[in-house]
């Protein structure tokens, strides 16, 4: 069995961000004022970890679907290595805008002999504008390949009933902080996608939404919104509310207390460190809101038991 994990991707050094968002902008390099801004973005929140934690991930994606519990005899007389009936797992990591892209890792996979893989996002949600452009950078280099590769996707996974309880179990956590958990309000967050893309059928705010309303039903939550976060820097509109304008409505509403939790980030990342840890956290607290925020789910072991599940799902498939 093999896989192909993707994820964004983050620089790893300042003097990486500029190139990094050049390759976000599609080999465009940004106006001044724009660098400048991801730049002090970066070293307010100090080091993104995002490229640790998915290498996290894949190392242990790839040792549980290595690992399977052999069947004991009624008495145990010492230990049973794991089995592993279809051959060993190999997991490679590609991300979409740093190394190692996309590209790099179908390349080594192509060395190594793959011709078959599972391809599975680091994220559960579908959109036109993030699932549907990794696959574009999936079949552009499968497309310069010597010979076919076949991939298997895993496009969604928003209504996982493990991602939901994984969710559910650490936004409890948050809940136990709580002064009145029956007064507070919940929400949950995702990244914005610019409007055109909604207009043109874009699943994606409707599979956010079926997230939350999984989460809040499994923990019985008195209310919940979404609101979205991290809009891009365009002039078209993209999709509202924006966290913090709803926060202020949530004050103008008489709410005290509300609990983010990032149901669109499994990893923590500079969109959830600056945008929800440093930016929103100061609205709140202009607004004079306790603002509590629900860990992520980054390389546990829960969340890696549902990739595991998916990838293993889908490989039966083909």
């Amino acid at each position: 069995m093999n896989v192909l994990l993707m994820a964004y991707g983050t620089p790893y050094s300042p003097e990486e961000i500029e190139p990094y968002y050049t390759d976000i902008r599609r080999g465009r390099k940004p106006p001044e004022e724009l660098l400048k801004e991801l730049s002090e973005r970066y070293a307010a929140i100090g080091k993104s970890p995002l490229n640790e934690i998915t290498l996290a991930q894949g190392i242990r994606l790839q040792a549980l679907l290595n690992l399977e519990a052999p069947a004991y005899p009624k008495r145990l007389l010492g230990p049973f290595p794991p089995r592993t009936p279809q051959g060993p797992a190999r997991v490679y990591i590609g991300t979409k805008h740093w190394h190692p892209l996309i590209g790099e890792a179908i390349a080594a996979m192509h060395e190594d002999g793959v011709r078959k893989a599972v391809a599975i996002v680091a994220a559960p949600h579908y959109s036109l504008r993030s699932v549907a452009e990794y696959q574009e950078k999936v079949q552009e280099a499968a497309r310069a390949l010597p010979q076919p590769m076949e991939f298997v996707w895993v496009e969604s996974y928003y209504d996982h009933p493990g991602l939901i309880a994984a969710y559910a179990r650490r936004l409890e956590e948050a809940i136990w902080r709580l002064k009145d958990p029956r007064r507070a309000a919940y929400v949950f967050t995702a990244h914005s996608i610019p409007l055109s893309a909604v207009e043109r059928g874009d699943p994606y705010p409707r599979q956010v939404e079926g997230t939350a309303e999984r989460i809040a039903l499994r923990l019985n939550l008195p209310r919940f919104q979404v609101a979205y976060q991290s809009a891009g820097r365009t002039p078209e509109p993209w999709l509202g509310p924006d966290i913090n304008e709803l926060l202020q409505t949530l004050k103008e509403e008489g709410v005290e207390e509300v609990v983010v939790q990032a149901v669109g980030f499994p990893a923590d990342h500079l969109e959830v460190f600056y945008d929800l840890d440093l930016e929103a956290q100061a609205t709140a607290e202009r607004l004079g809101l306790r603002l509590l925020r629900a860990r992520g789910l980054n390389a546990d072991l829960d969340y890696i038991q549902v990739l595991k599940d998916l990838v293993e799902a889908a490989w039966q498939r083909s």
